[in-house]
Order: structure tokens, then sequence, then C-alpha cells
């Protein structure tokens, strides 16, 4: 069953307006709504004493309507009776300071007291919900990620080194502790990396990052484990934060859940971009589709303007829909939109839902109407189709958080670098997944890894594998530089990489802002009169065994190579030396297509996008037409189109046409 619904807070609305609420829900064709996930005062008003009664009358209003109901535990947000006159209660920010009670998220992941009201409000409502008819899941928390430095993490941090090296001569060791006479004679020694201690050792920041991360995963892992207990048929979630949110280890947040679900957010109140560039929420669906390598919920969509002291750019005529019809390309098999109504009161006042302040339906509310309509007829369809790509972009979180620690260069910003590369290959509609290094990559033709900046031997013998096997292998700049200890290598770069990529980095240049270099490619396919500059950082390559794909043009290392080319085993590799920019990605994607054997679904003009999702031998094709004007595209084969509400709708074959920010949902006959 396709669920289509919304986020909704009955604990801020008056009692006599819950009814007209649940029957416009109903209207706009929902069939489930999130719960609760800020209502830890309003359902434990005293420690100790629970009131579930309103949420009972508020789930029973909902289910008359035919709505299924996902409660969230209320842990992200604390009530004051628990935070007042205990601040050991309260995180320790990076800089040492507490923070104090205003806002959300403020508590320690690691605090044992915190714990125990935790599993307090936790089991009271597991039990009370469990047999709960209109209560399908629970959804944890709410997203996770603040970086916590109190004493109780600290002590916390150096017992999960403790287990982690077993001895202190081993985390000497690793860490290289007699650099600046750092090294430690007792476990209650070792800091955890605050600002005014300065820079860190790299080794010691990068665990302690690991350790946040495993922090959540612990506590996450405690509601977990009472849900399981007390309400056995139901889902467990957390809503994630899509491609960009870096504090956390989203492979391991998702590994113990039993699906993946997101807030997904075109236009924010931080950005004020007028336009959206749609790859943003096409790699952070992927993305989240990549953690559980499974079909995923978007607990959150966006609904109208987001703000909290700034109010957005608003969403355009058509747009919402689009989003949500991006996300549902790219896996979702739930949409719910945040939030129903636009809440007069609090931080999130401008924060706009699909009804605005008064309560009236908005034009927000008129669109997704139409869409709920639509899924109705066509949600059958879609749900549980798969996602099927032959390439695959790998995503490091060990490189994410060294790169947090050591930029390397200012310019350079792990993130931005993934999604120049995939972007390249999402404006040529070719489908990706996002998977981490150590997946089984057998699935692929084409693997890209930009920046894999710290490499196992788990990760190198996992790409020799799906390389040997016949597989196309894209490795960038600050590829096997470091070791798992974020300790840089004992051998020429790219390290473990280099047999395999047939190349070795004979010197590396961190390039000034305003630096350029030239490429020459030799290769007739990519020659062009005005090839792509090289940016931020250019490698020299030495090749052992591999072909020169493209050289420097200036400088002091003018014509020495840029770009290579090696044979290993059935598959090859390429090593793009610069981490340059978009239009570098760009001129080579599709070469690498062709070096693979992948071709695109269909051809588009740009601001339109196409993928595919797989129901069995039942083809499913999205296109999204993100820009301003109508657009023309050709079809391969027959299709019906799922959204028309005519019946028995004729198949349409070649040239169809899509309004401006409108979508096709076609399934080929």
């Amino acid at each position: 069953m396709f669920y289509f619904g919304v986020d909704y807070y009955p604990e801020q609305w008056p009692e006599e307006r819950w009814p007209e609420d649940a029957r416009l829900m109903a209207g706009a064709g929902f069939n489930v709504v999130r719960l609760a996930e800020f209502a830890w005062a309003r359902l434990e008003p005293q420690a100790g004493r629970y009131d579930f009664d309103w949420l009972d009358r508020a789930i029973a209003i909902l289910a008359g309507q035919g709505m299924r109901v996902v409660l969230g535990t209320p842990t992200a947000s604390p009530p004051p009776w628990l935070m007042t006159g205990q601040p050991e209660l309260f995180r320790v920010r990076e800089d040492g300071r507490r923070v104090t009670y205003g806002n959300r998220r403020e508590y320690c992941p690691n605090h044992p007291l915190y714990h125990d009201y935790t599993r307090g409000i936790v089991t009271s409502m597991a039990t009370h919900y469990g047999a709960h008819p209109a209560v399908i899941g629970w959804q944890i928390d709410n997203e996770f990620g603040d970086r916590c430095y109190c004493p109780v993490c600290a002590h916390a941090f150096q017992q999960w080194l403790r287990s982690r090296y077993q001895s202190l001569d081993e985390l000497n060791q690793q860490w290289g502790t007699m650099f600046w006479s750092h090294r430690y004679g007792d476990w209650a020694e070792i800091p955890v990396p605050l600002t005014t201690g300065g820079s860190p050792n790299p080794g010691l920041a990068l665990d302690f990052y690991r350790f946040v991360s495993d922090s959540y995963v612990a506590y996450q892992q405690m509601q977990i484990d009472i849900l399981r207990r007390h309400c056995p048929g139901h889902f467990i979630t957390h809503n994630f934060m899509g491609f960009k949110y870096d504090r956390l280890n989203y492979y391991d947040l998702a590994r113990n859940l039993d699906l993946v679900a997101w807030d997904n957010y075109q236009r924010m109140q931080w950005q004020m971009q007028a336009e959206v560039d749609p790859s943003q929420g096409a790699l952070a669906a992927d993305t989240m589709r990549g953690l559980k390598r499974q079909n995923f919920w978007v607990m959150e969509q966006q609904a109208g303007p987001g703000g909290w002291e700034i109010v957005s750019v608003p969403p355009r005529p058509g747009e919402l829909r689009l989003w949500a019809y991006q996300s549902i390309a790219h896996g979702a098999d739930a949409i719910l939109f945040f939030r129903w109504r636009t809440a007069r009161f609090g931080t999130e006042q401008y924060w706009h839902g699909l009804l605005d302040h008064d309560g009236r339906p908005s034009r927000r509310y008129e669109e997704i109407k139409r869409m709920g309509a639509e899924i109705k007829r066509a949600g059958g369809h879609i749900y549980g189709a798969t996602v099927r790509p032959a390439v695959a972009l790998l995503l490091s979180y060990d490189a994410r958080f060294a790169f947090q620690i050591q930029q390397n260069n200012p310019q350079f910003y792990y993130p931005d670098h993934l999604h120049q590369l995939y972007r390249a290959f999402y404006q040529r509609h070719v489908p990706l997944d996002v998977a981490a290094p150590a997946a089984d990559l057998s699935a692929y033709r084409l693997v890209l890894a930009p920046a894999l900046h710290l490499v196992s031997e788990t990760v190198a013998d996992n790409l020799s594998r799906f390389v040997q096997a016949g597989g196309v292998l894209v490795l960038t700049s600050r590829s096997g530089v470091k070791d798992e200890a974020n300790a840089v290598v004992n051998r020429p770069l790219p390290g473990l990489l280099a047999e395999l990529s047939g190349v070795e980095v004979d010197e590396y240049v961190s390039l000034a802002a305003e630096s350029r270099n030239g490429l020459e490619f030799l290769l007739p396919e990519l020659a062009t009169a005005h090839p792509p500059e090289a940016t931020i950082w250019c490698d020299v390559l030495k090749p052992n065994g591999a072909t020169v794909v493209a050289r420097y043009t200036r400088d002091y290392y003018a014509g020495k190579p840029a770009i290579t080319l090696n044979q290993f085993g059935q598959g090859k590799v390429v090593y793009i030396g610069t981490l340059g920019n978009g239009p570098i990605y760009e001129t080579l994607a599709g070469w690498l297509l062709s070096l693979a054997g992948v071709r695109r679904l269909l051809a588009a003009a740009a601001g339109v996008e196409v993928t595919e999702r797989w129901q069995g031998e039942r083809r499913l094709l999205f296109v999204l037409n993100h820009g301003e004007r109508e657009q023309e595209v050709t079809l391969d084969s027959r299709y019906v189109s799922l959204l028309d509400d005519a019946a028995g709708t004729a198949p349409v074959e070649g040239t169809v046409t899509v309004p401006p920010r409108d979508v096709l949902v076609l399934e080929r006959v």
C-alpha cells in the first residue's frame, strides 16, 4: 500500500478543530499521519505521570477518516521539568560551552539519567499503543546528530577507545602520539577534541567523530529494543536528513531500522535561492535509498516556504507536487508532507504547511489534493517497484569526517565534489545508486569513488574484485591517502589503490583560489577546442602501466599526466588527478559510460529528469520537467500514463509534451 499523508500536531490546536482537520486530510487523499514526536511535555506532564487520553482522542478522529498513524518517540525535545535544575543533561558544544534550554536536541546522548527518562516515556507509549489498530509504525526521536563534548561523553569516549584498541600502546602507535609529545600513559588522559585545544591529532578527532556516531546508534538501539518488545507488528524508522547531513555515519544508523525515512526540503530558509538544482534532491533520495539498499519513506516532504527567523523563497505552483514525485521516482514508497497547518506559535511560525496560519486550505493544499487523487489511482502500480542502476557512487563517512578535520584546500568540500560528479551522470539521465565503499558492487558496471581518502585493506580488496570481474572504476585525487587511523600511508599515493590504478602520484599541488591549469585530452573522443580547466588540486601523475588520457598544459608540471586509464584484470580504472570542477566530469561522463557499456534512459533537454523503477519486469518511467517551459521528450517504447484520470487511457508513444513543473509517470506496455 502506498502511504500518502502529512505530519500533524493536534496538541498545538484546539480540540474542536481536530475533526475539521481530519476531514480535510481525507479530502486531500491522505491515509497516514505522523504524530507526537514533539509532544513529550503533553504526554508526560510530570515525571512518571503519563497522559495519553488526548492522543487517543486525536487518533480516533483521524482513524475515523481512514488514517493510519506513525508515532514519534518524543525524545528530541525534552520537557522543562526534566531539564530544569539538571544542567549536566545538556550537550556541551565543541567550544566547551553547554547549550541551554530553548530549542530542541539539547540533550547529551550518553547521559544515564536521560537514558532512564527515555526508557520511561518510550516504554509507556509502546505498551499503550502496541496493539492499537490504527498505529502502524514508529519514528525514533527526530533528526539525530549534534556532537556532545561533555564529561560524560569524554569518559564514554575513553571506554570506547579501550574497546577499539585494547591497549594504549596500540592506540599510541596508530595515532602517532609521539608527535608533539602526546603519548598517553592512561586512558583517562585522552581528551575530547574541543576547539579550545586547537587543531587536534587527526586520529583522535576521527575516532571521536566515530564515537559520537556510535553513541547515537546505541541510543537509538535502546529505543528499538523497547519498541520491538512491545510492538512486534510495527515498523521502526528514523527521519534522516538526506545527503548533506554529515555528523553521523548514516549507514550505521540505518542498519537496525526496518526502513529509512528522511526529510526532503528543496528550498531552505538559509539558502534563499531563486532556483533549485533538482540534482540535489535526486542525490539526497539516492543516498537515502542506498543506506539499506531498499525503498524508503519521506517523513517530511516540503509543504511550503520554510523559515524560522527568515522566510524562504516560496515554492512555485507545481513544485511541491513535482518534488514529491521526484522522491517517488527515486524509490519512495510513502510521502508525508511537513506540516499540516502553519504554526501560530514557537520558533517555526514561518515554516509553512499545507494550510496557512488561519487554517484555511491554500493553493498548496489544492496542489497536493490533486496529487492525492493521482496516488489513489497509481500508488498500487508504484509501491514496491525498485530502482536498478548500473552505476554506483561511493559515499564514505570516514572520508567525510576526515575532510571535516583537515579540509586539504579551502575550496574543497567533499559533499560538493560528490555532487559535481553525480550531476554529470544525472544530466545524462543515468540512474545511480549511492553505496558504501565495502558494499557488494557486483550489480554495477561503473563505480565512481570520488576522493576515497581513507582506504582499508577490505575496501581495496572490494574494489579490486569489482575491476577484475570487468567493472570500470573511477578514482579522483586525494584517494588512498590515509589509513583507518587517519594517518598518511607509508607508500606512494594513491596508497593501497596504486597497483589497481596503474599510477603513482609523483607530486601534488594545492591551488590558490584564483589559480587554474589547462588540460589537453589525448583521446580523440575527448578532444575539444575548449577543454575544461583544472582547479583546486592537481596530482602530477607517474604512470606504471596506465595510459595517459589528459595532461596539464601550464606551470612547472606542464606536459605531465593529469588523467589516466589502466587495464586491470577484465576491467578498467580511470584516475582523475584533479579535483577540478563540474565541467571536467561533464566532459568525461559520456566517455566513462561508453567504457562501461551503460546507456542513458532517454534523450531529453536540460531541466528534464528521466528515471525509472521496476515492478518485476514491468518498467515505470518517470519524466519530470523542472523547467519553466514545456518540453518534448521522445519515448523509446509504448506506455500508458498512470496519472491520467481518463478510464482506459490509450497508449502513448513517440514524442510527448511535458508542461512546465509537471511530471509523467508511464508504464511500459
